[in-house]
């Protein structure tokens, strides 16, 4: 397995090997990131005094406004003749943090994602439709550079006219979907209402850009009778493809030869050991445009540093289990997106898809969950099972309601699953 990208690090070294890169790093971005330059030294540390992966712990974070405050290229480390691609975040909270890439920056980036998609089983005969985004985001341009870079065919359809997604699957015969996993199944749905599965070859369905739980990979496997995998990335980190789950499905691996993880504490920001879950931060260590030095992704999980019995040699991190920033707090208790989908996939009478909606009555919290259920499902026994699962495990009463399988809506990007209320006085 990745016999074209073989690593000479066991488990037990990745922290070593990882030292000296993480040095050889430091004092790159300190020499050629102006950024970076006044913040180590309003901090009081010189490049020389981090040696160790130990040593980050007294580095201050980087967290994502203030990459917007230097728009549009305050962080850029390079000269602007060595940068050959720009790509752009979103924007949609403020404005967008712009990523400068050099030629390397895009051979990395190429390199790590045909490691994914090879980790995943994709080979040089697949067939692979791309349906993420192009232009400035980053995982349209991403994964096809990936599966060009892999040597397999790629098809470049981009996102929606599900219509056209489903001719091309069918007459070209894809072997491998790529998008979001709210729009494979929303495709799967579609392909299952038109009673497509006997003209379809698809095996592998690669999915990301979103949290996703078991309940919709589950379903999306079974309506399409294929292996899904699960894939991590962000645009200020080069974009999707530097970790994703291999074939035993227990975490995601990493690529620790360009990206180092660690796992901080939410309140204090302190370094966690391995196998505690918290915030995971990642410092680049082969990035020219714009490396980043202890990023903040706001994403939860946990780093795992033994042996997978797949035998890919590289670390692993789990699931994401939400974002900081999607957490809201009902009567006290902290809650994530992803608890809400772990407890409801206990249930196996409904469907993947729910919603979170917070309310404020007379000055008291109330949480309303709406799940659909499955064919024949009693809505009643079903809610009475879902709120007392919930209770069960996370502590709290929510009024939960079965609605027809259907009727949420689907999306051709990513699922709003959260709908807080709250502050308009509902």
């Amino acid at each position: 397995m990745l016999a074209k990208y073989e690593t000479n690090e066991t488990q037990g070294q990745v922290v070593q090997t990882q030292d000296v890169l993480l040095q050889r790093a430091v004092q790159r971005i300190y020499n050629n990131s102006p950024f970076y330059r006044t913040k180590l030294d309003k901090a009081g540390i010189s490049p020389g005094e981090i040696r160790t992966v130990e040593d980050l712990d007294s580095v201050p974070l980087t967290d994502k406004e203030e990459l917007r405050l230097e728009y549009p290229l305050g962080l850029m480390a390079v000269p602007e003749e060595d940068v050959v691609r720009i790509h752009s975040s979103s924007g949609t909270t403020g404005k967008p943090i712009i990523v400068p890439y050099t030629k390397r920056d895009v051979q990395i980036w190429a390199e790590m994602m045909a490691r994914s998609l090879e980790l995943a089983g994709v080979k040089g005969r697949d067939r692979v439709q791309v349906t993420p985004g192009y232009g400035l985001w980053t995982a349209g341009t991403g994964f096809q550079a990936g599966v060009e870079h892999l040597g397999a065919m790629a098809i470049p359809t981009g996102p929606g006219n599900t219509e056209k997604q489903l001719e091309m699957m069918t007459d070209l015969g894809t072997t491998v979907l790529i998008g979001t996993s709210s729009y494979g199944l929303l495709l799967a749905e579609e392909i299952k209402k038109h009673n497509l599965n006997d003209e379809l070859r698809l095996k592998i369905g690669i999915f990301g850009s979103e949290r996703w739980g078991d309940k919709m990979r589950r379903r999306i496997e079974d309506i399409l009778g294929i292996e899904t995998f699960d894939i991590y990335g962000l645009t200020e980190i080069y974009g999707p493809g530097i970790a994703i789950d291999c074939a035993v499905h227990k975490g995601l691996h990493y690529w620790s030869d360009h990206l180092l993880f660690e796992i901080v504490d939410l309140d204090t920001g302190r370094q966690l050991p391995p196998g505690v879950e918290g915030e995971l931060v990642i410092t680049t260590l082969t990035k020219e445009g714009m490396p980043l030095l202890r990023y903040r992704t706001h994403d939860i999980t946990r780093i795992h540093l033994e042996a997978c019995s797949c035998g890919c040699p590289y670390p692993r991190i789990d699931r994401i289990l939400g974002r900081t920033d999607d957490m809201f707090k009902v009567k006290g208790v902290n809650i994530y997106p992803g608890q809400i989908d772990h407890v409801l996939s206990l249930t196996k009478e409904i469907g993947s898809e729910y919603q979170i909606i917070l309310t404020r009555v007379e000055g008291k919290d109330s949480l309303l969950i709406k799940v659909e259920g499955l064919a024949g499902a009693e809505d009643g026994r079903l809610a009475l099972k879902c709120q007392r699962n919930i209770k069960t495990r996370i502590g709290i009463l929510a009024n939960v309601e079965v609605v027809l399988y259907g009727s949420l809506p689907r999306s051709e990007k990513k699922s709003k699953r959260v709908f807080d209320l709250r502050d308009q006085g509902l």
